[in-house]
C-alpha cells in the first residue's frame, strides 16, 4: 500500500477556502421529505392494495402484482410528463427507494435517448441507470435462496 501524498500549505489553504465557500446541506430537513415523501408514496401503495382486496377479489399474496403495475404506470406518466422529477427534486431519496423510483430511471433514459431510435437509443441505454439494480437484485435473490435452502436443508438432517 503506498503512502498518502502530504499536502503543501498552499493546497491545505485552499482546501479550507474550497470547504468554506461549499454551501452548508439542509440533511435533516432532506430526511423529513424523503420520509414524507416515501412514507406517501407506501400509504398510496397500501391503499391502492386495499382497493384490490376489497372490490376485484384478490387476496393479499395476489395483491401486489396489479398494486406494483399500477404505481409502475403511474410513474412512467408522471415522467412522461415532467411532473416526477420536480417532485423527486424536492423529496430526494424519498422517491429513489420504492418501485416507483426504479420506473422512474427506465423512462427517463428512454425518453433522452428516444431520439438514436428504439434499439440503440431506447434498447440500449433504457437500463444504463437501473441496471445496476436489477444485477444487484438478482445476485440478493441467488444470495438469499442459497441461504433459505442451506438452513432448510441442513434442518432435515
Amino acid at each position: 500500500m503506498g503512502k498518502k501524498k502530504e499536502l503543501t500549505p498552499e493546497q491545505k489553504e485552499y482546501m479550507n477556502f474550497a470547504r468554506s465557500k461549499e454551501p452548508k446541506r439542509p440533511v435533516v430537513k432532506n430526511c423529513i421529505r424523503a420520509f414524507l415523501v416515501g412514507g406517501l408514496i407506501c400509504t398510496i401503495a397500501q391503499c391502492l392494495q386495499w382497493v384490490f382486496i376489497r372490490y376485484f377479489g384478490f387476496n393479499e399474496k395476489t395483491a401486489g402484482a396489479p398494486t406494483s403495475a399500477v404505481l409502475i404506470i403511474v410513474s412512467i406518466l408522471l415522467t412522461g410528463l415532467g411532473v416526477y422529477d420536480h417532485i423527486a427534486q424536492w423529496a430526494g431519496a424519498g422517491t429513489a427507494v420504492p418501485v416507483t423510483g426504479f420506473a422512474n430511471t427506465m423512462a427517463s433514459a428512454a425518453i433522452e435517448h428516444r431520439s438514436e431510435g428504439y434499439v440503440l437509443g431506447v434498447g440500449g441505454n433504457m437500463f444504463k441507470l437501473s441496471g445496476s439494480v436489477i444485477v444487484f437484485g438478482v445476485f440478493s435473490a441467488f444470495v438469499v435462496a442459497i441461504v433459505k435452502l442451506t438452513i432448510k436443508w441442513l434442518g432435515g438432517m
